[in-house]
């Protein structure tokens, strides 16, 4: 059974979303805080997450997790927090959604984003490695380069960077990527896309790659340069 790990202090919104999704077949696990989030990761197929907990940032808990594992995130965040949304995606969230919410919305998004993932697992393991220029990935074991210099990419970025690499040259409009990456079916903005393209070319820069590779096509999109 697909676990699913609801991290959040407000016991009737833990009770809510629980419901929704047992009801849709899943299993849930609740945790109140970050502690008893820790302790029960290890066994979560996706988290859902509320940035604000008695014990800490949920945007510290993501920063580690992301060190250590590409499992699904779903972040709940308040409509005045587009800050943390930002840096959420950046972080490598793979959705947010934002309170006050359906829990059937959630359900939904947790749906969807399980089979985004399974499908992009599916793919990879039938794909062999890629390169363009300095950059490489590899879709078997979820690695990314620059030269012989590892990328530690989120689940998203590295999905990002591959659709780039599979196409060098091609310019992505802002919908295509959308589609391409998080899939039609999660309702995300043009924004998720350049705060995705910034945190890569920030990454590609730490690992000594030129991070103008990945070009803004003005009024069109992004392409990864191909000479």
């Amino acid at each position: 059974m697909t676990e699913v790990l609801i991290v959040d202090d407000e016991p009737a919104i833990r009770e809510s979303l629980a419901f929704a999704l047992k009801r849709d077949g899943f299993g849930v696990v609740e945790a109140a805080s970050l502690k008893e989030a820790r302790s029960a990761t290890a066994d979560a197929d996706l988290i859902v997450l509320d940035l604000v907990l008695p014990d800490g940032n949920g945007l510290d808990f993501l920063r580690s997790l992301r060190a250590k594992s590409d499992v699904p995130v779903i972040v709940l965040t308040s409509r005045d927090e587009e800050t943390d949304r930002v840096v959420g995606l950046e972080m490598g969230a793979d959705d947010y959604v934002l309170k006050p919410f359906s829990p059937r919305e959630v359900a939904a998004r947790v749906r969807a984003v399980l089979r985004r993932a399974a499908g992009k697992s599916a793919q990879s393991s039938e794909e062999t490695a890629l390169k363009a220029g300095t950059l490489s990935v590899d879709p078997r074991t979820r690695k990314a380069a620059v030269a012989s210099r590892e990328l530690a990419l989120s689940r998203t970025e590295f999905n990002l960077l591959a659709a780039f690499l599979r196409s060098p040259g091609r310019v992505f409009e802002r919908s295509q990527l959308l589609d391409a990456v998080w899939g039609s079916d999660v309702v995300v903005g043009d924004r998720t896309v350049d705060v995705h393209i910034k945190a890569l070319r920030r990454k590609i820069e730490e690992a000594g790659g030129d991070p103008r590779v990945l070009e803004t096509v003005r009024g069109v999109g992004y392409r990864l340069r191909d000479g």
